[in-house]
């Protein structure tokens, strides 16, 4: 089975190079959204097997949609990573705390990202 994975992010070149990652190297199905609001429409709308969740966006911060996608029961099983430019040690230490499946960090290698994602999610 064709794993779905929404991208959550709001630079439209963040969005264009991972979903071309995930489909052309994992063959992977994605879907985008551009807000953490459109996220949490999208992810409520029809559950993804994974998302990549911006930290830093301007409506919606990836933490607090996080945090909403865990207190909703058909949401919370998702596996979620965050994709961040925070890399203080500190940052990652709160991350881990709320029990995402991993970090990547931007900027990324778009050859190692699938790859990456297999590790984290056990695919």
């Amino acid at each position: 089975m064709v794993k779905y994975v929404l991208v959550i992010d709001d630079e439209e070149r963040i969005q264009e190079v991972v979903c071309a990652c995930l489909e052309d190297i994992g063959g992977w199905q994605t879907a985008i959204a551009d807000s953490g609001e459109a996220g949490w429409q999208a992810a409520t709308a029809s559950p993804p097997d994974a998302i990549l969740l911006d930290v830093s966006m301007p409506d919606m911060d990836g933490i607090t949609l996080y945090e909403k996608l865990q207190n909703e029961p058909k949401t919370q099983g998702i596996l979620v990573i965050f994709l961040t430019a925070k890399v203080l040690p500190a940052d990652m230490a709160k991350f881990q705390a709320l029990g995402v499946a991993g970090v990547i960090t931007k900027p990324f290698n778009p050859l190692t990202l699938v790859e990456e994602l297999k590790q984290i999610l056990g695919w």
